[in-house]
């Protein structure tokens, strides 16, 4: 499979495009000014002293921009950079810390929609700078792709070796190297990963439901039932927060209605992997690829959302692979907006679900962590490929040295975002050196 990203990987937006970004951004910003919703999940579980409060405003965008500052411009900037795909980092987590830092409602969708406006005027501008510097290190991060997509692929292999064993992990492993290989040879313009990952994930789901369902029989046989107790502070808790959340549904419709037409729109991935696919124009294959992590996130979303009564501003993510593969903005927007309605009216159901199915909430957990390895494993190896591009042994020297100062110095940028972060950085050093005579650029 081709993995060269569609030429020039600029950003080219219409008009409609840069309204659309720019009014989502003036949305998420007002609805995580009312602690309706935040993108990092980090940050949910403290909304629920602000909402009843116990902090105060500062003190919680203090904590929203501590625990978003390094995915934003040590992950957001750098890969739609390097894609040409705008992605929620770079949208989303800013309008959470712009939302909760506007002291009055009429300001935070003003902040929001200033950011939104940065993004598609500021990019464009960025990426024709980069691109002309002798060291053009932006399309040096596009070698990141091809770790990014195929070390991906593994992420169920992963949490099914954690979840139930090394025998069932080498299993999976053996059958999705087998299906990769089998898919580069009969189906060479389809994303090898693909059927890899379909195979991988349902084999993780049917272990835990059926350990789930062995467990309920072996209880019922030893006569336990499942008990409730009727004064249940959590119970209390989860039924106050789902109420919170209904009483805004037209705004969470909206909200769905929005996030679905961006991703309509092919200007934006919901992934590391994603974005990548969508540069490419593989449209099925992203979509693909963001419904697996839907089953990795759903029980974290609907459990903090429960427990703090904030949601998530892509909801479930399922509108991003929905989005994706409708034809138009206005089909878009009706799905998106039935999703997120479907999405918040259930959330009182699912809670309950995932308390009867462990296993599948565990799996859940497991997903998250392998997904998170595959990834941290691939944006590192990625980045040096990125540095070896560029400047050879010195960029390889000089990146590889500014991820492991970043690791020794406590990790002022988080850890997956430390080696993008660390590629710009090298970029800009090599091209100082460059204008002092001290280095020549590998290609260019």
């Amino acid at each position: 499979m081709s993995t060269a990203l569609a030429a020039g990987s600029g950003f080219d937006f219409t008009l409609a495009q840069q309204l659309t970004v720019i009014a989502l951004c003036a949305l998420t910003a007002f609805i995580a000014h009312l602690a309706l919703a935040v993108f990092n999940d980090g940050v949910r579980p403290f909304l629920l002293d602000f909402i009843q409060g116990r902090t105060t405003r500062s003190a919680t965008t203090a904590v929203s921009f501590g625990l978003s500052a390094g995915f934003i411009f040590g992950l957001g900037a750098p890969m739609a950079l390097s894609t040409g795909v705008l992605n929620p980092w770079l949208l989303f987590l800013p309008t959470d810390v712009l939302g909760m830092l506007a002291p009055k409602k009429w300001l935070a969708p003003l902040l929001g929609g200033v950011w939104g406006a940065v993004v598609v005027f500021g990019l464009n501008g960025a990426n024709d700078i980069a691109h002309d510097l002798p060291v053009d290190f932006l399309t040096a991060m596009q070698q990141m792709s091809t770790p990014i997509l195929f070390l991906f692929t593994l992420f169920p292999v992963l949490a099914i070796t954690k979840q139930f064993g090394r025998g069932w992990g080498a299993a999976a492993g053996a059958i999705e190297v087998a299906l990769v290989v089998l898919t580069m040879k009969l189906w060479p313009n389809m994303f090898a990963g693909a059927l890899a990952m379909a195979v991988g994930v349902l084999m993780l789901i049917g272990l835990a439901v059926s350990q789930d369902l062995r467990q309920r029989r072996a209880d019922r046989s030893a006569g336990k039932v499942d008990e409730v107790a009727a004064d249940d502070p959590m119970a209390s808790l989860f039924s106050a927060s789902a109420a919170r959340l209904r009483r805004y549904l037209p705004l969470f419709m909206v909200l769905g209605g929005g996030v679905c037409v961006l991703a309509q729109m092919h200007v934006f991935g919901g992934g590391e992997a994603t974005s990548f696919l969508i540069a490419k124009g593989q449209y099925a294959e992203a979509a693909q690829v963001d419904f697996y992590r839907v089953f990795g996130f759903v029980p974290l979303i609907a459990t903090t959302a429960l427990a703090s009564g904030a949601y998530g501003i892509a909801g479930f993510t399922l509108v991003y692979p929905i989005g994706y593969l409708l034809p138009n903005p206005v089909l878009a927007a009706v799905v998106g907006a039935l999703v997120f309605a479907v999405e918040v009216l259930a959330l009182s159901w699912i809670g309950r679900a995932l308390g009867k199915l462990p296993s599948v909430r565990d799996s859940s957990e497991h997903l998250r962590s392998a997904i998170g390895d595959t990834l941290q494993l691939a944006i590192l190896f990625g980045s040096l490929m990125a540095a070896n591009a560029m400047g050879g042994g010195l960029g390889i020297l000089v990146v590889g040295g500014l991820y492991l100062f970043n690791d020794v110095a406590g990790r002022p940028v988080v850890r997956m975002a430390a080696a993008p972060a660390a590629v710009i950085v090298g970029g800009i050093l090599l091209n100082l050196l460059y204008w002092l005579d001290l280095f020549t650029p590998v290609k260019g």
